[in-house]
């Protein structure tokens, strides 16, 4: 784990997607983990690296991403319980080896996303 987290709420998952690529590419940054409110209406990515490294990565992603962030926020050296709030999302996405024929592309929305019934 690097010492900062950058943060970038952006409508829509395609739009997401396009400012993680720049991201990565930006900066030595990985994805720490992400989150998909509203049925993917509003996602949430969180990187994470070195503070400089962070700070280029969301720039980059604000200027160039194909939408413009809704809000963006970069936290150099977080508080533990930053750091566990972030780990307990990443949990959510991450431990399964391979996808199973029932999950979702690109994860699974929150517990708390309940679809309204038409």
């Amino acid at each position: 784990m690097g010492n900062a987290y950058g943060f970038i709420e952006i409508t829509g998952v395609v739009a997401a997607m396009d400012a993680l690529d720049i991201m990565a590419k930006a900066a030595d940054v990985t994805l720490a983990t992400w989150e998909r409110k509203l049925g993917g209406r509003l996602v949430t990515l969180v990187v994470e690296g070195e503070v400089e490294a962070v700070k280029q990565s969301v720039e980059a992603a604000s200027a160039n991403a194909i939408k413009k962030p809704v809000s963006t926020g970069i936290l150099p050296n977080p508080h533990p319980e930053i750091v566990r709030m972030v780990q307990l999302s990443a949990s959510r996405f991450r431990g399964k080896e391979e996808p199973s024929s029932e999950s979702k592309m690109l994860g699974e929305d929150p517990p708390d996303f309940v679809p309204k019934e038409k």
